[in-house]
Order: structure tokens, then sequence, then C-alpha cells
């Protein structure tokens, strides 16, 4: 069973990586990813609604009947959409203003109602939650990861109004490394954003050829 666990934190994080191979959640990818803390807070807001939806959908997958799972699902993740968007709203509120418009559009986000309906709905309670928080985490990283990359070179710095989202303390965290008159505009406009998604999904595939597991194909694993 360790197993089945190891696999799936591989899957969520790099193996099945939600962004990087299924190229799910491409809307709020593109437009949340013009700096790394944005990125971070839009994954994590993310991940906490799969993590939660997951949970649900296999607590109650025996009581879900096949012709009602679709708006049943979207039920579920509308109200741990909710939830989170009240959270942030009260407790990161300055972050809230820049994401407060994409959080809501959580709910037609491919990659949350794909793990439930491929996943969630079909294995035990424990496995769809870790599922739920890794596919949750992958997701963050590659959003961050995207951020980061558009952030450096179209304005010059990274992860600016990190305390923002992490309180004071992480204030450290905002790092200038460029004049800010240097930036490249195109990098945190839409067209950046498509690049710099396309550049990283052709990396990790070439990672994948080089450490010999070819292209990894969209998909779940279920557990034994």
């Amino acid at each position: 069973m360790s197993n089945d666990y190891s696999r799936i934190a591989r899957d969520g994080l790099w193996d099945n990586n939600g962004v990087l191979c299924m190229l799910l959640g491409m809307c709020p990818t593109m437009a949340m990813t013009t700096s790394a803390t944005n990125g971070l807070g839009m994954g994590l807001a993310t991940a906490a609604v799969m993590a939660a939806s997951n949970l649900l959908v296999a607590l109650f997958r025996g009581y879900i009947t096949q012709e009602v799972r679709i708006p049943v699902y979207i039920l579920i993740v509308a109200a741990m959409v909710t939830l989170v968007d009240l959270t942030m709203n009260a407790w990161m509120h300055e972050l809230y203003k820049v994401l407060g418009l994409f959080i809501p559009l959580i709910v037609s986000n491919c990659l949350p109602l794909a793990r439930l309906e491929a996943f969630a709905a079909k294995e035990p309670v424990l496995p769809s939650l870790l599922d739920g928080i890794f596919m949750g985490l992958g997701f963050t990283l590659a959003l961050t990861a995207i951020g980061a990359v558009r952030e450096i070179i179209g304005s010059g710095t990274l992860f600016a109004d990190a305390s923002l989202l992490l309180g004071p303390a992480f204030h450290f965290m905002e790092i200038r490394l460029m004049p800010a008159d240097s930036g490249v505009l195109m990098m945190i406009l839409p067209p950046g954003g498509f690049l710099t998604a396309g550049l990283m999904v052709v990396g990790k595939r070439m990672l994948d050829v080089r450490a010999g597991k070819g292209i990894q194909m969209a998909g779940a694993h279920s557990v034994g």
C-alpha cells in the first residue's frame, strides 16, 4: 500500500502533473502566473479545494448515482470554492483583491472535476484525499515555477508581495533581480504565459525521455 501512496505522490507532483502533463487548468495558469506569488496563491487555493472535494466525493461515492454525479461534483466543488473565497477575503484581503476574480473560476477548472471523476469516485477515502493533496501541490508547483520565470524576465523581481500571502515574516522572499525598467513586457502578458508553459511542458518531456520513462500519457492509476 505504501507503494500505492508513493505512486499517487509521484503522479501528482511530476509523472501526471495537471499542468505539465495533462494540460488541464490552463485558464488560471495563463491568467494568474504573472508573478510567483500569484501562482503560489492560486495553486494553494486550488489544492485546498481539490483535497476537500476529493475527500467528500470518496466519502459519499456510494450514495451518488451515475446519473447525477456531474451536478453533485460541481455542487461540492462550488461549496469548497466558496469556503476558500470567504477565507481569503477575511484573512488575506490584499491578495484576495488580486486573485479574487479568479477564485470562483476554480469551479469551472477542469483539473478538480477530472480528478473527482477519474479517481475519487472509484477509490477509498485516504488515497482520494492524498490524490487531491498531491495533484493540488503539483498544480501549485507548476503555477509557481511558471510565475517565477515570467516575473523574473518580465518585471525583474521574484516573489513580489509574498508577505501579502504568507505574512510579514516572509518579506525576505521579495527579491529584485534586475532594474525596474529592464523587464520584457511580453512575459507578463498572455503570450508570455503560453511561451513559458509550452517550454516547461517540452522540458518535462525531455527529462522524462532522458530518464527512460517515455512520454507519460494522461490518466489515473487505480489503487489495488
